[in-house]
């Protein structure tokens, strides 16, 4: 049990209304597409999940703030919603099915709800704080928990660093590459799928730049609660620092020094 279970039962309802609406455009011939000031997509479909998922929250928690990538910032309170609508445009523009909507309670600066819901692979996790992460596919009869991995010798580890041009737009380009002489494997998985592999336990360590607090505020309490750890790359707590160090825990610290030299 969690101090946070009507919130996070709000947030799957969310996400349900979501997954109805982003299906029903995922391949879409007609769909929308346009490029926003920072150069990235946006299509119809991110606009609409978002404008349900605040219209749902307005109605039903008016005194929380909502912050959402595609409108922005609507109150201010120590309840906040980070909504990523369609975390993975690319993917879903192009009908690559690696793409999920991000649901986040923050309490104070904490992400304590999370909810990534990729209804395009069949699977969707949660957590909320104190409640263990779970997992649901349509294969399952009912939610599974999760665990990270016990990996602890990075020789033995499976890194996942979603992208090479990421990694060489921060300057660190070499410190990929050292990276992957080392570990067991290395692999870009992409977008939110990356830390839902490694709360399975399927992957050990996933390091990203060039993000935004709505790409990373729902992966929190579900990688914390399945026993991982998060951070930036530089070590600071939580979604806020442009950067995310996730891992099993047991690789952490060699991964901060590693990526601080």
């Amino acid at each position: 049990m969690s101090s946070y279970d009507d919130d996070l039962a709000l947030a799957l309802r969310l996400a349900d209304d979501a997954d109805a609406i982003s299906m029903a455009r995922f391949g879409a011939q007609d769909l929308e597409i346009a490029t926003k000031p920072d150069t990235t997509f946006v299509t119809d479909a991110d606009r609409a999940v978002e404008r349900r998922i605040r219209d749902v929250l307005e109605a039903e928690r008016p005194d929380d703030a909502i912050f959402g990538e595609e409108y922005g910032t609507s109150g201010d309170a120590r309840r906040q919603w980070v909504i990523d609508p369609i975390d993975g445009t690319a993917h879903f523009l192009r009908g690559a099915p690696i793409w999920a909507t991000l649901i986040a309670l923050v309490v104070d600066g904490r992400p304590v709800v999370g909810v990534v819901s990729s209804p395009a692979l069949g699977a969707r996790w949660w957590a909320a704080a104190g409640g263990g992460a779970w997992k649901r596919t349509p294969a399952d009869d009912a939610p599974q928990p999760i665990r990270v991995s016990g990996v602890a010798d990075l020789a033995e580890s499976a890194l996942s660093y979603n992208s090479i041009q990421g990694w060489d737009g921060a300057g660190r380009i070499d410190q990929l590459v050292a990276l992957q002489r080392d570990v067991w494997r290395a692999r870009s998985y992409g977008d939110a799928w990356s830390y839902m592999l490694l709360a399975e336990g399927k992957v050990d360590a996933v390091a990203e730049f060039d993000l935004q607090p709505y790409d990373m505020a729902a992966l929190v309490p579900v990688i914390e609660e399945a026993g991982g750890t998060f951070t930036a790359v530089t070590g600071e707590a939580g979604p806020w620092h442009g950067s995310a160090l996730a891992t099993n825990g047991h690789l952490h610290a060699q991964l901060l020094e590693r990526l601080a030299r």
